[in-house]
């Protein structure tokens, strides 16, 4: 498959576009053609009437490679009125005063940060808070399970969404390759 932004939103974002995950994250290198920042904002009109938003959340400097968020804005902003979610973020430094976007916001700055990676994204990606943490405390290690994420807790259900999710891009990419539009494809939200 010819790599083209919808080819690469496809293969990276499949479980979100089909509403079975809140939000993906995938890097876009500039192929020519179009600049990211004009891409995405096609992308953000096209995406919007199903519930579905997408923004650019770092740019390297260097190379203009871009890392790119997809997220469906109803289930984010679920995730991110949780209590423990909000406790977490809080305790990370967030400010929670300014919503949603102010959230995504603080995170792209992170991101740009040549510090510390912000592993507390996990969050913003839908991942368990329960995995978030225990990456973050063992720094990595002794996960129960690897897939999408480092799970530890539940290995079982880790697996199981991690087939869901790897189901569900096998049969978006195979939809794509026979000429089906990336808008077909998408659940509304």
């Amino acid at each position: 498959m010819e790599r083209t932004f919808e080819a690469v939103l496809v293969e990276q974002c499949a479980p979100t576009l089909a509403g079975v995950k809140p939000a993906s994250l995938f890097r876009w290198q500039e192929d020519g053609r179009l600049p990211a920042g004009r891409l995405v904002y096609q992308w953000a009109r096209v995406l919007a009437p199903f519930g579905l938003a997408v923004r650019i959340v770092k740019t390297c400097p260097q190379t203009g490679d871009c890392l790119i968020y997809l997220y469906r804005v109803r289930w984010l902003r679920r995730i991110l009125a949780e209590a423990d979610n909000r406790a977490f973020l809080e305790g990370r430094g967030y400010d929670l005063s300014h919503g949603c976007s102010g959230l995504l916001e603080q995170l792209s700055h992170r991101l740009c940060l040549a510090e510390e990676f912000p592993h507390e994204i996990g969050v913003f990606l839908g991942y368990p808070l329960e995995d978030v943490v225990g990456f973050i405390e063992n720094q990595g290690r002794n996960y129960t399970c690897c897939g999408c994420w480092k799970a530890y807790g539940d290995p079982e259900a880790a697996r199981r969404c991690f087939a869901c999710y790897r189901r569900c891009t096998e049969v978006y990419c195979r939809n794509l390759r026979m000429g089906m539009p990336v808008t077909r494809l998408i659940v509304a939200a």
